[in-house]
């Protein structure tokens, strides 16, 4: 499954993005809300987890104009509070960073999981990460309530499909 915007390609991962995947997982910057940096082996296996939860999980971002791995961006099954949610998630390489590419990644991903007929869908961000939440806002969500998810305090903002709209 692939999805099309103006600049970017969102194609499954494939085995050959680990070494892009690597940029953002051993990066301190990138990876600084989540639990941490990760070695080639763990990159691996989160790419092989990724891979296994076709057609959902995070697909690659890749730049349409000259084939670049940008990010990773898709929709994920999550459990929170008890109830089971389709989050948009999404981690850019920093050099690709205040371009607007996650913003346009997770639009095209919100508007995916709408006519594939989701009344909601979330995102989980750590509290301090501006950037992340910048994104989340832009493309229609709002903060919809805290808790705990990951081991840590989070916040869960949310988008609702508009009334008559998607699948």
């Amino acid at each position: 499954m692939t999805l099309e915007t103006e600049r970017l390609l969102l194609r499954p991962l494939e085995d050959g993005d680990l070494d892009g995947l690597m940029e953002i997982f051993s990066d301190p910057e990138a990876m600084r809300h989540y639990p941490g940096t990760k070695t080639r082996e763990e990159g691996a296996a989160w790419l092989a987890w990724c891979q296994g939860l076709s057609p959902f999980g995070l697909h690659a971002a890749v730049l349409r104009e000259d084939g670049t791995l940008a990010g990773q961006c898709g929709l994920i099954p999550q459990e929170v509070d008890g109830e089971r949610e389709l989050e948009i998630g999404y981690l850019f390489i920093r050099r690709h960073w205040g371009k607007g590419l996650a913003t346009e990644a997770a639009a095209a991903w919100r508007d995916h999981g709408f006519a594939l007929g989701r009344s909601r869908l979330i995102s989980i961000i750590d509290p301090g990460n501006q950037p992340s939440i910048r994104v989340a806002e832009r493309i229609g969500m709002r903060l919809h309530h805290e808790t705990e998810k990951f081991g840590k305090h989070v916040r869960i903002y949310a988008v609702e499909r508009p009334a008559g709209g998607g699948g």
